[in-house]
C-alpha cells in the first residue's frame, strides 16, 4: 500500500492510495461527538479533493470514544456519497467499549456498503474486491 499522505494530525491521518483508488483514514486516540465530526469534514474534504469510491476507515488506534449516529453523521454519510463514496471497509478499534460503540454504529448504515473487520489485510483484500458501480 503505497499512500500519498493529504493530512496529518494528532486525531487523524488521511492518505490517497494511488494503486487502489482510495482513501486511507487512520483515527488515532480518544473521540468524542466533536473530535469525530471535525474528522469526518477532513474526511469529506479529502473526498472531494481526491475523489473516488472505497474508503478504508482503521480505527485500530482509537483508544476510547463516545460517538453515536447523529442527524449530523446521516448527513454526513449522504454527503460523502454525493461526492462519490460507494464502500466503505471499517476497521474495529482494539479496545472493546469502543469497539461495542462502533458496532452499534455500524448497524444503523444502510448506505454505502459498510463491512466490519479486525484486521487492515482483511478490509484491504475485501475493499480491492468491490467493483465500483456507475453513477
Amino acid at each position: 500500500m503505497l499512500l500519498r499522505s493529504l493530512l496529518d494530525t494528532p486525531e487523524i491521518t488521511i492518505s490517497y492510495d494511488a494503486d487502489n483508488q482510495w482513501l486511507y483514514a487512520d483515527w488515532k486516540g480518544e473521540h468524542d461527538q466533536e473530535s469525530s465530526q471535525r474528522c469526518c469534514m477532513l474526511l469529506l474534504d479529502s473526498l472531494r479533493q481526491w475523489p473516488c469510491h472505497k474508503l478504508l476507515n482503521d480505527n485500530s488506534s482509537i483508544s476510547k470514544t463516545t460517538v453515536q449516529i447523529s442527524v449530523w453523521g446521516a448527513w454526513w454519510l449522504e454527503e460523502m456519497m454525493r461526492a462519490g463514496l460507494q464502500y466503505v471497509a471499517w476497521i474495529y478499534p482494539r479496545d472493546f467499549a469502543a469497539r461495542q460503540a462502533t458496532e452499534a454504529t455500524l448497524q444503523l448504515i444502510q448506505r454505502p456498503v459498510v463491512m466490519s473487520f479486525d484486521d487492515v489485510a482483511t478490509a484491504y483484500f475485501w475493499l480491492q474486491k468491490q467493483p465500483v458501480l456507475a453513477q
